[in-house]
């Protein structure tokens, strides 16, 4: 497993995504209609990055993300900037949000390095690490409509090189942590779930940053203890929305690898308390050792306001030093 290096107990990280600034929404929308530059964009792009760094080193973060600023849907993002794919049209995913279907309609792979750039601006606004993200080749294949490859093994594995390219790429730019979402993998468990696994395998081989891999909601139950082998140091799950009922399930087998716990609900728009989230930790730590927990929301924020996005990841943060102080008989101020 690889090293969390210089990260406090009960570290705290967020998933991915935040939500978009009002001024940026508007000139994404400008930008669909080609009412300003492609360089307007990417400026305003880089305000609100440079927005949501210094937002989560006042909170206290310990790893940070970029806030996906420049991405709109997970999987399409990559599509946009790989070879092989073409976008379909919208798709409605849940609730009144629609997302663009990629279809794959070539040979896919890599143009051009994906994430570096972005990672690299991150980082370069703090001394706190920034996590490289990635979606990982499982789930775009899942989200995409495969119209090339004769088989949809092929089309994973080769979607795998192309992402554990960009890994490498990251690593070499510095990232000491990347994550590689995997938000279907519990999609096909009886199926093909040795695909994902493999996939993984491809992904992460050689690196030796830390790796995380989030899987959202879904029924994780029926995956595991074989999600276990994913090849990968954390796996980052959602405990908060289904009141930590997986707590359950992981008592049937030993958690072996470093959790991200999920303590606060991304679909919610009610704003956790310092002593529910300091709660929630303690559930955990009567399955999971300390040693093994890092403590996170749910899933990416992009749904929810800017203020309550805020407020979560303040009683998130203060929940963790909390429990941390209670751990070590320190006295670490919080907000509480």
């Amino acid at each position: 497993m690889s090293s969390r290096m210089n990260l406090p107990l009960l570290a705290t990280s967020a998933v991915g995504s935040y939500p978009k600034p009002a001024y940026l929404l508007e000139a994404r929308r400008k930008a669909l209609r080609q009412q300003i530059s492609k360089q307007e964009l990417t400026a305003l792009e880089q305000r609100a990055t440079r927005e949501w760094i210094q937002i989560q080193e006042d909170i206290g973060l310990d790893l940070l993300v970029d806030g996906e600023q420049y991405r709109g849907d997970m999987v399409a993002y990559f599509a946009d900037e790989m070879e092989g794919f073409a976008i379909a049209g919208l798709v409605r995913s849940y609730g009144n949000r629609y997302y663009p279907k990629p279809v794959v309609v070539g040979p896919v792979g890599r143009r051009h390095p994906v994430t570096v750039e972005w990672f690299k601006f991150a980082q370069s606004l703090t001394k706190r690490p920034v996590k490289g993200m990635l979606t990982g080749p499982y789930t775009i294949a899942e989200w995409s409509f495969n119209e090339h490859y004769p088989t949809r093994r092929e089309l994973v594995l080769e979607l795998a090189r192309a992402v554990g390219e960009e890994a490498r790429d990251l690593e070499k730019a510095g990232a000491r942590y990347i994550q590689i979402d995997e938000p279907a993998i519990h999609t096909r468990p009886d199926e093909d779930f040795e695909l994902a696994l493999e996939a993984m395998e491809i992904v992460t081989d050689g690196l030796s940053a830390y790796t995380v891999s989030h899987i959202c909601y879904g029924d994780v139950p029926r995956i595991y203890p074989r999600v276990l082998k994913l090849a990968v140091d954390q796996l980052d799950l959602a405990l908060k929305n289904e009141h930590f009922a997986l707590l359950e399930t992981f008592k049937q087998a030993r958690f072996t690898k470093d959790i991200g716990v999920g303590v606060v609900d991304a679909h919610s728009h009610r704003v956790e308390s310092v002593e529910e989230v300091a709660e929630g930790i303690r559930k955990t730590l009567q399955v999971i050792p300390a040693e093994q927990i890092m403590v996170s929301p749910d899933c990416g924020l992009k749904t929810r306001a800017i203020d309550e996005t805020v407020g979560k990841l303040r009683a998130m943060v203060d929940g963790a030093k909390v429990v941390r102080n209670e751990l070590t008989g320190t006295r670490e101020p919080t907000r509480a």
